[in-house]
């Protein structure tokens, strides 16, 4: 009896801490990560906002190269659809909203499954020497309780997958000189 009368206990205080917790957590988070490319914007920009080519660097795909992918619309335009849907990777699409041509690319990243979220994404160019800066956002909303807690860890849980995408696309836009 003592040993149930502990537990419970134990497991109010959890529930109190997770769900009082949550009011003071942050209702959005931002990830983002830059790297150097000595590369013209030009092809830089192809490598982002042409889904044929992101394909190539992108780290989640590298991780699921079985997903099955899918990719419509007009290349590098809004409306230009990124779907996949893959073991590892889950399912979900990313959709071009807008772009400026060799500076910006702005995307909806959906994920379907296994939870669903939506996130803002987007890619900057900058002049930088003798060649281009690039910075790569994801930014959203934490709605809801565990999305509040997952938002403080979204840092961590893909700021390694950024910097490994930001290094293939700077590897990729390079030999492409």
């Amino acid at each position: 009896m003592k040993f149930f009368k502990i537990f419970f206990s134990i497991i109010a205080v959890l529930a109190v801490i997770i769900i009082g917790g949550s009011f003071f957590l942050p209702k959005s988070y931002s990830v983002n990560r830059t790297i150097a490319i000595l590369a013209p914007d030009s092809i830089i920009y192809k490598n982002i906002a042409d889904y044929h080519e992101f394909y190539k660097w992108n780290a989640w795909s590298k991780m699921d190269p079985k997903a099955k992918i899918t990719i419509t619309g007009t290349v590098a335009q809004p409306g230009h659809l990124y779907q996949w849907s893959g073991e590892k990777s889950g399912t979900g699409q990313m959709l071009i909203n807008k772009v400026e041509v060799n500076k910006m690319v702005d995307m909806e990243l959906k994920f379907i499954k296994p939870m669903e979220s939506i996130a803002d994404t987007r890619f900057d160019i900058e002049k930088d020497g003798n060649g281009n800066k690039v910075t790569w956002t994801m930014s959203g909303e934490s709605k809801g309780i565990i999305n509040k807690w997952f938002g403080l860890f979204m840092d961590k849980m893909i700021g390694k997958d950024f910097e490994d995408g930001l290094k293939s696309l700077k590897e990729k836009s390079e030999k492409e000189i």
